[in-house]
């Protein structure tokens, strides 16, 4: 599960696609970008995350004997194209968004410039990556919206697909904004904290709950949150917590991270009713921690019914993102270079479903702010070598319904370009920031996001556009491709 060898980690037929550009023979050196085509549970944006993961599993990829000898014993492959596969390297460049960043709909978060037989072994372990991490990241980051400023720790990995999930998952979790987590696992690799309480077989193996309590509080004063559901919430946890924090206070232990946790019931309810408990024995100050199969739409629920609640456990609904499981992000071929002029030749997948038409080219973005407000105005897809002046005036179209125009005023707006060398021929050249950096990076470009474009229901969409040449290019290869089909007929 913590191998650095993840080369196998690959689809059949990557491999019988490089047998055959190894017999063909031909091993042009093409464009892929990785994108998305509808935000994830239907939100207005995306959190980009695994790119460090990406890049560890770029560096490390090599075929060893016993890879070899796997791939064999399949006979599908011939000794040559094996033998190729001995002195494997990945040498093109990558280009990617970094981790944490905001995203939106059909923009490349990643851009994989190789020769095509290794731009076409790496397709299915970067999807992977980016799709698993980048999903969790922004699922947390609506559950930590809801919260509005509440703790939130993220507690799945029981209840992840597997070990890797739950231990990747909680790195995104963070990243999107959790506090901590409670996989020490994924504490110990990321340096990020970890957090818990106790569980209700902790209470049930006491003779009773006021012993269970105070055994707790002993062993851990400066961390006693109590669970107060095993038998009774308010006839019975609460009073024995009071109890326990008021011998505390009695000698003299300072009460400096302490509360209940309810994981049943009315939520709401219990945890007003709790307050008033706390609060008439002077611990109105006391934490009240929530869990119970919670997600950004109950946790919104309740802030909207007033629960007395400061700190949230999400477990199952967040690490598996049960209302939206796959984040949907594809690996498509864009452009290849030739070989007598050494530019690159765009290409383009036509489809009957207008969102499957890909974006032709060797491209790069640029996010358009608000310069007063620093707010996102539009994203713009363009191809690279093309430039733009913040001091004049732009027009912005809708690539679909081109009808739809916006003028940008020259003054009033800043342009930042997203995508970013991390991989220069074959090697590293981005080093990324830890974990706990990357949720800042992520907070403030969530603060980026006007309130409309954040909201759980119906929140309004970000603009993402094409440039003028990027889209007479593609409008060219698609007349191109049509008068082709007619002709055929």
């Amino acid at each position: 599960m913590r191998a650095s060898n993840l080369t196998l980690l690959t689809d059949l037929y990557e491999l019988t696609m490089m047998q055959g550009y190894f017999k063909n023979p031909s091993n042009q050196t093409v464009i892929f970008d990785v994108f998305y085509r509808e935000n994830p549970c239907k939100g207005a944006y995306a959190i980009t995350a695994g790119l460090e993961q990406m890049l560890d599993y770029i560096e490390n990829l090599t075929f060893t004997d016993e890879d070899i000898s796997y791939l064999r014993s399949l006979h599908l492959f011939e000794e040559d194209f094996l033998s190729y596969l001995r002195d494997f390297r990945f040498t093109g460049d990558i280009y990617a968004i970094p981790e944490g960043t905001v995203v939106f709909p059909h923009e490349p978060l990643v851009k994989v410039i190789a020769p095509i037989m290794e731009a076409q072994l790496v397709e299915t372990a970067i999807l992977n990556i980016i799709n698993h991490q980048s999903l969790i990241a922004t699922k947390a980051s609506r559950v930590a919206y809801a919260a509005r400023g509440d703790g939130i720790m993220e507690f799945g990995l029981r209840r992840a697909q597997g070990p890797d999930a739950g231990i990747y998952g909680a790195r995104a979790a963070v990243i999107g904004g959790c506090i901590g987590t409670s996989n020490v696992l994924a504490g110990q690799m990321f340096d990020v904290p970890v957090l818990g309480t106790h569980a209700h077989s902790w209470i049930m193996s006491f003779p009773d709950e006021y012993t269970a309590f105070k055994t707790y509080a002993r062993l851990y004063p400066n961390g006693c949150i109590l669970l107060v559901d095993t038998y009774d919430v308010l006839k019975s946890g609460v009073p024995n917590a009071i109890r326990v924090f008021e011998e505390m206070r009695a000698e003299g232990i300072p009460l400096t991270r302490y509360g209940i946790r309810i994981d049943s019931g009315d939520l709401a309810y219990l945890s007003k009713e709790a307050y008033k408990m706390l609060a008439a024995a002077g611990f109105d100050d006391a934490v009240i921690s929530a869990s119970s199969d919670l997600d950004e739409y109950l946790i919104n629920s309740l802030k909207t019914q007033d629960a007395k609640i400061n700190s949230w456990g999400v477990g199952t609904r967040l690490i598996t993102s049960a209302d939206n499981p796959a984040f949907g992000g594809v690996y498509k071929l864009a452009a290849i270079k030739d070989e007598e002029s050494q530019e690159f030749l765009p290409k383009i997948k036509v489809s009957e479903s207008t969102e499957k038409v890909t974006n032709p080219g060797n491209k790069t973005i640029y996010r358009i702010y608000n310069k007063a407000t620093g707010k996102i105005k539009a994203d713009l897809i363009c191809l690279v070598g093309e430039t733009y002046d913040p001091s004049q005036d732009m027009i912005l179209f809708d690539p679909i319904d081109t009808w739809k125009k916006t003028k940008v005023f020259g003054g009033t707006y800043t342009m930042r370009e997203l995508l970013i060398p991390v991989i220069e021929k074959g090697k590293r050249v981005y080093s990324s920031p830890g974990v706990m950096e990357l949720q800042k990076i992520c907070s403030q470009e969530l603060d980026t996001l006007w309130e409309e474009s954040r909201r759980l229901i119906n929140p309004h969409e970000v603009y993402v556009d094409l440039s003028q040449k990027l889209y007479d290019m593609k409008a060219s290869l698609l007349e191109e491709m049509s008068s082709k089909s007619l002709n055929n007929d």
